[in-house]
């Protein structure tokens, strides 16, 4: 394959893949009907010991779709799911779309105030949730304060093996909550209690909206980003030829620890696994020792995670008492994977890890190293099948940068996202001359790798120099005794702003702000070394998905 000059990661593109081939737009429920078709018998999911065949979930889905109809689901109607990683999730997520619906997932640990402003503005008309006193009691508040019509209640006990099913209504039996059926609030049963046949639903896979997807995007503001069918699948497509080849269709296990409700999880975990017919073998909520347990149990060969959940694996001492050379493959994303947590890692399990990079609004899978040939530390790989990727002035935000250059990385495909919901203005700030602005900051190789520098609004401008926070927490992390680092810049009457940086040692070791300062003399610029560093000996604090915080630890400061 001859690399064009305006696209030199042709030369490096895997064999196996085709870069030039076009997609064509299909309603997201087609995949899952093929998979139940082609492995009725194989398992599908499993949930702390219970377990689910391909048949079965596809015979759930339809019972729900058709329930949902009767609950008055029609085209376009919006319908939330509010529930943490378990088996209701992967089929309301295909229900909702079978009976013509729009999937808006919302975040179960989000406050009522959040949760009433995220149903009001998606109009989301039905909320799927459990039976649980901390779900269901922030449901019934919203359906109170908020448009939401009608919630449908899953019960929980239902889904847990026995004997756990029958332990947890004695042992933990005040975690159920007392559930007050009505026309609002919708029983389980009675919305499957049919005969599995929804009506048709006729789909414009390039254009109906499958899942808006809540973001802060590249401006902050919590937004709904319209991804279309077509763009669903599209982006599944992408990652399984890129990153599927390695184990047969039917046969492979993924550890569904992310939260699905987060776009990473929804392509990376859930529907990579649906279009391959691989068993996903989920925690409701992530757990560093058990996910270790359950990789020694049941020997998964994916676990697409975050950095900092290799890290923490990385740093258990509990990780040696379990067997973890099950997994073949791990992608990781959310966050710049650090060269020495990836390396650690791999060298711990034996597998291979793969950085890629994305976005709410490209469904998310933008670029990825590939699991065969040049695996670049610090990069974020190759742009996947058919998505064009180039780095702009972020001044001018037209002229394209030289190689080598920095520049704000902008993305045309088949995944981008059809516009933010009801905010014109925004979609158009980040949607120009067809091409997605990013907000993030980006050099390439002479191979055609991207490599992610960091966030325009991350930047620190000390002294009118710009410095970017990953390059000074990549340096930190090379001291051998760092489990944890951010780096952001500060208010400073002087300079604009400093560079400081918030660090929590390995347990057991002991770092000094003025050994740490020693340490870097000679790996950063005087100008990017951080003039504030602040040990702490709690970890650092964490997004929902589990990634480190920038934005958190700057309102800790500001705060002090």
């Amino acid at each position: 394959m001859s690399a064009d000059a305006s696209y030199p990661w042709l030369n490096q593109y895997p064999s196996h893949v085709d870069w030039h081939k076009e997609y064509t737009p299909r309603p997201v429920f087609d995949m899952l009907s093929d998979t139940v078709s082609r492995f009725p018998t194989n398992p599908a999911f499993d949930f702390l010991g219970k377990g689910w065949s391909w048949g079965e979930i596809g015979a759930l889905v339809d019972r729900m779709a058709k329930g949902l109809q009767a609950a008055g689901v029609v085209k376009d109607t919006k319908v939330g799911i509010f529930l943490p990683n378990c088996p209701y999730f992967l089929v309301s997520y295909f229900a909702i779309m079978k009976a013509g619906g729009t999937v808006v997932n919302f975040n179960p640990l989000y406050v009522e105030r959040e949760l009433v402003h995220q149903i009001n503005d998606s109009e989301t008309k039905i909320m799927i949730t459990l039976d649980l006193e901390i779900l269901y009691t922030k449901m019934k508040t919203c359906l109170k304060d908020s448009d939401l019509e009608k919630i449908l209640v899953c019960p929980f006990t239902a889904i847990l093996p026995f004997p756990k099913s029958l332990l947890f209504k004695v042992v933990k039996g005040k975690e159920l909550a007392d559930v007050e059926y009505g026309a609002s609030v919708l029983r389980y049963d009675d919305v499957m209690s049919n005969d599995g046949k929804p009506a048709p639903v006729s789909i414009d896979a390039a254009n109906d909206v499958a899942v808006l997807q809540y973001t802060g995007g590249t401006t902050g503001t919590p937004k709904g980003a319209m991804l279309t069918h077509g763009n669903i699948m599209a982006n599944t497509e992408q990652a399984t030829e890129w990153l599927g080849g390695d184990m047969p269709d039917g046969e492979g296990r993924m550890l569904g620890v992310l939260p699905f409700f987060h776009v990473f999880a929804m392509t990376a975990v859930m529907n990579f696994s649906v279009k391959l017919g691989f068993e996903i073998i989920a925690l409701p909520r992530f757990d560093l020792n058990q996910a270790l347990k359950l990789i020694d149990k049941r020997k998964p060969h994916y676990f697409p995670a975050v950095p900092a959940i290799y890290n923490g694996v990385n740093n258990s001492p509990k990780a040696d008492k379990y067997d973890l050379t099950s997994l073949r493959f791990c992608i990781s994303g959310g966050a710049a994977l650090p060269a020495e947590v990836k390396k650690q890692f791999e060298q711990k399990t034996g597998c291979t890890v793969v950085e890629g990079y994305g976005l709410t609004e490209s469904a998310p899978v933008v670029c990825c190293n590939p699991p065969s040939g040049a695996n670049k530390p610090g990069s974020i790989g190759l742009p996947f099948p058919s998505t064009t990727v180039v780095l702009l002035d972020p001044e001018d935000k037209v002229t394209p940068v030289k190689q080598g250059e920095k520049g704000e990385l902008c993305v045309r495909g088949p995944q981008v996202m059809k516009g933010y919901w009801k905010k014109d203005d925004e979609t158009a700030n980040v949607m120009q001359n067809g091409f997605l602005h990013t907000g993030d900051i980006a050099i390439m190789d002479e191979d055609g790798y991207f490599f992610i520098v960091d966030r325009i609004k991350d930047l620190i401008i000390t002294n009118g120099y710009n410095v970017y926070p990953r390059q000074v927490e990549e340096a930190i992390y090379l001291h051998a005794d760092v489990e944890e680092c951010i780096v952001a810049g500060i208010p400073d009457s002087q300079r604009g702003e400093i560079v400081k940086a918030w660090v929590k040692p390995k347990d057991g070791k002991t770092i000094t702000e003025d050994a740490l300062k020693e340490f870097l003399t000679d790996k950063l610029s005087k100008i990017e070394r951080p003039r504030l560093i602040e040990v702490r000996s709690e970890p650092l604090p964490k997004t929902m998905i589990g990634k480190l915080s920038r934005k958190d630890i700057l309102a800790e400061e500001k705060a002090q």
